[in-house]
């Protein structure tokens, strides 16, 4: 979808009939209009800066066009920031959840807008500046990570949204036939891959409340402290599940100097960010954890993202997906496999 699409979707929404049920949910604003203004335009969740006034909030809603069963719940959503936002208030706190359609033809729900910069493939000159920017940011997800996987998630009544029995198992073979129901070319290696990972599962950790897409990017960082993280986003795939999973997850993400194109590109490459090594050291210290078996999940990590390309890059072969940018996904695809390969040969973390 072009940004002109997608401007021209945001205009189909009656936003006129949003702000009324945004008043009816939240007393005393002023009767300054709506603001809004898009952060996203993709196929995944979209998320929409609005504003009355000084009040400012998130509004997150499904994307426009066709979607999936039970896909795109904004609902459990909702319900997991309700609960996870009181013991991790890095999650952000939800105001109100809708699902009537005559307010939008999609349900949504608002949530608070946190203030601060979000790090990407560059740094705010005011990060550039400063020589300990990178141990800073590096310890400060690390912790992260591991306050995450402290919570306590029976006690913040969250065990309703996932099944750790068998969770590893299930999300292996789940990818597996995602990456299958998506196949355009055929890459050598893949299939030997793949039965490698069904081949040597390895014991779970105990369960733990599991981000599922945990990387920088999903982060917002105080605007003036590299060291602080004011907020974590993204919960649509969290669930409870094997810890581990995560760490991979933002290992993978973690790019280091000197690595091939794969379409994964963070400030991690810059002077001063610890290695993937370094970082996995750190979280097993402070986790307590054991990550004897980390290369299989980071095996597995590198696999599940060439998976997500791989979607993708199917849409845009049968023509659903338009943007041309697409169109070289198969060269990210084959390097992430690469990365998989090389990881599985324990070559990553040596």
């Amino acid at each position: 979808m072009s940004q002109q699409q997608f401007q021209n979707k945001i205009n189909d929404i009656n936003w006129l009939t949003v702000e009324e049920y945004i008043r009816e949910q939240i007393p005393g604003l002023t009767d300054d209009a709506l603001q809004v203004k898009p952060f996203s335009a993709g196929y995944s969740n979209l998320t929409y800066f609005i504003s009355i006034g000084n009040w400012q909030a998130v509004l997150r809603r499904p994307p426009f066009g066709p979607i999936p069963p039970k896909a795109h719940d904004m609902k459990r959503e909702y319900e997991i920031l309700e609960k996870l936002n009181r013991v991790f208030p890095l999650a952000p706190k939800p105001y109100f959840f809708c699902e009537d359609p005559s307010v939008m033809d999609r349900h949504f729900y608002v949530m608070e807008k946190k203030e601060g910069v979000v790090l990407d493939d560059s740094l705010p000159m005011e990060f550039e500046d400063r020589a300990d920017t990178g141990i800073l940011v590096s310890t400060a997800v690390v912790d992260t990570l591991v306050k995450l996987h402290a919570v306590d998630y029976k006690a913040a009544e969250l065990t309703s949204i996932g099944y750790p029995e068998g969770y590893l198992s299930r999300q292996v073979n789940g990818w597996i036939k995602r990456f299958h129901n998506a196949k355009t070319n055929d890459i050598p290696g893949v299939e030997s891959l793949e039965k490698w990972l069904i081949d040597n599962i390895p014991p779970s950790q105990a369960p733990t409340i599991v981000h599922n897409d945990f990387k920088l990017n999903n982060m917002m960082f105080s605007a003036t402290n590299p060291g602080e993280i004011i907020g974590v986003f993204d919960w649509e795939l969290s669930t409870i599940g094997d810890p581990l999973t995560d760490v991979a997850a933002a290992l993978a993400y973690w790019t280091e100097p000197g690595e091939v194109e794969s379409g994964l590109t963070t400030v991690t490459t810059k002077p001063g960010f610890i290695s993937r090594k370094e970082m996995l050291k750190m979280y097993s210290k402070k986790s307590g954890r054991d990550v004897t078996h980390i290369d299989y999940y980071l095996t597995f990590a590198f696999y599940k993202i060439a998976v997500i390309l791989q979607q993708i890059y199917y849409r845009w072969k049968i023509g659903e997906a338009t943007d041309e940018r697409f169109s070289r996904l198969d060269v990210g695809i084959k390097n992430l496999l690469e990365q998989a390969g090389k990881a599985q040969r324990k070559e990553i973390l040596k």
